[in-house]
């Protein structure tokens, strides 16, 4: 059986929650349970990616596929976790902010419905490192014009960064978070209607000489444009008139300069008041 190494970078922003949270994905072959050195070098190498001051807390649920007695397989998953545990806390990641470390057993799949079987099975055997971070602040960015919104004095060249305008790696698909905030600055553009704007998105992220990455969707390297337009069209169908909107994908090129995850924006940036 082919050895996968798979590693998986979601952020997610539940509507009606501040927090953030980012899940590392680690994947098992059959019936093994503790964690291989290149994949613990790889935790390692995510974890040195993320802001550790704004780290809250820590969960470890470890999973397996749908075959094999449902008892064995609960100890198998709890194993696994409990290696993955075992392993952070070796690294530097202090016990107290691992809040959960659970063993939630198989993952029952439809065969009927499953393409590639095998694949499946082999994505479900696995332990997802999920971490909570507190909200972040714009404030505390302490980046001269930056906003977490429209001023009622704004002025030309104000920047309006939405700590929940983030983006998955290689989307341009607008979260749930997401659109709750934009439905607030459609409301801010429909009282000060002299106020336009240039809709700017970005990438955290590309490999040399790329200054844009591939959106997932088109499989073309147009990510940033993509991010902006998504934004532009959602407003646009909220009543905002065109003529008020830009937008223009920056790629690489304007990095917040903190997190990775924070560059997978869009920013509203004040073009005329």
């Amino acid at each position: 059986m082919k050895k996968i190494v798979v590693f998986l970078f979601l952020t997610a922003s539940f509507l009606g929650f501040s927090q953030e949270e980012t899940v590392h994905s680690i994947y098992f072959d059959t019936d093994v349970r503790e964690i291989k050195p290149l994949q613990a070098e790889a935790v390692v190498y995510f974890l040195s990616l993320i802001d550790t001051t704004r780290l809250q807390s820590v969960s470890i649920y470890g999973y397996c596929d749908d075959v094999g007695k449902i008892n064995y397989n609960y100890k198998l998953s709890q194993d696994r976790a409990n290696s993955v545990k075992k392993m952070l806390v070796s690294k530097g990641v202090k016990y107290k902010i691992i809040v959960k470390i659970e063993g939630k057993g198989k993952v029952l799949i439809d065969e009927d419905l499953e393409e590639d079987i095998p694949e499946a099975r082999a994505k479900n055997r696995r332990v997802d490192v999920v971490l909570n971070f507190k909200p972040l602040v714009v404030e505390e960015l302490n980046i001269p014009g930056l906003y977490k919104t429209i001023r009622k004095n704004a002025l030309v060249g104000d920047r309006v960064y939405l700590d929940k305008l983030l983006f998955d790696s290689g989307s341009s698909r607008l979260k749930q978070s997401a659109i709750k905030q934009l439905e607030t600055i459609v409301i801010l553009l429909k009282r000060y209607p002299n106020i336009q704007i240039e809709i700017q998105g970005h990438v955290c992220c590309t490999p040399p000489p790329h200054k844009d990455a591939v959106d997932l969707e088109t499989r073309k390297r147009e990510l940033s444009k993509n991010r902006a337009e998504r934004v532009y069209k959602f407003l646009h169908s909220r009543g905002i008139g065109k003529v008020r909107m830009t937008f223009k994908g920056y790629g690489n090129t304007q990095p917040i300069g903190k997190d990775e995850q924070f560059d997978r924006r869009v920013e509203l940036v004040i073009t005329k008041i």
